[in-house]
């Protein structure tokens, strides 16, 4: 049997349709962020989205069958590219390979910043949601657990080694995220800068304590 070669005409066909399938994901996965963001989840309905991407219903439909499963996307879309950025400051911020109490305050510093960007309020718009939304709190589910290991695995890399390999190193970074999202929360109504916070201060000594580098420099 002979086999006839693939025309260049059609590996190109397929590239470019493969192609403008990527785009339109993404296009609506911006635009679904920024409804989410900008708007609330209650504005960020299916036909929002469909308005602010451009695309037809169908397309929306054909990446997306439901708004749960848009709405999640969207946020770990937010999410994954904001841990690539975290990563990129982290490499400015440690650049000098600071130790110690010097290294802990510079960890407790970036970490706090992630709370008031625009993938912790995306987050923060569907877990209220899904305390009364089955569908979102099941499309939330598997997602928040792969977010929250690549969140572990870009704190590790801010802390270093050092830090991360510390007795207290875990039990530490779970109370950091837990406190600093419920601190957070405030900044939805209070209207001051986030870097002046008492508790950055607080969250430093702990830190300090915690690891036992209270006699470090």
């Amino acid at each position: 049997m002979v086999v006839e070669p693939a025309s260049p005409g059609g590996a190109a066909r397929a590239r470019s349709r493969s192609e403008k399938t990527a785009d339109s994901r993404l296009l609506i996965l911006d635009a679904a962020v920024a409804c989410l963001v900008e708007d609330g989840y209650a504005a960020a309905s299916t036909l929002a989205v469909q308005a602010r991407a451009g695309v037809s219903r169908g397309r929306l439909l054909h990446h997306f069958p439901s708004r749960a499963e848009l709405l999640v996307a969207a946020t770990a879309h937010l999410s994954t590219t904001q841990l690539s950025e975290v990563r990129r400051r982290a490499a400015t911020l440690m650049h000098d390979e600071p130790t110690g109490r010097e290294r802990v305050d510079r960890a407790v510093d970036l970490m706090w910043t992630t709370f008031q960007e625009p993938p912790f309020w995306a987050a923060m718009e569907l877990w209220t949601a899904a305390r009364t939304d089955p569908d979102l709190r099941t499309a939330l589910r598997g997602e928040e657990r792969r977010l929250r290991a690549a969140i572990a695995a870009v704190a590790d890399e801010i802390w270093g080694p050092e830090i991360a390999g510390a007795p207290g190193y875990a039990d530490l970074t779970e109370l950091l995220f837990t406190s600093m999202r419920g601190v957070a929360l405030v900044y939805a109504f209070e209207d001051r800068p986030a870097a002046t916070d008492p508790h950055l201060g607080l969250w430093k000594r702990v830190a300090a304590r915690m690891l036992a580098l209270d006699s470090q420099g």
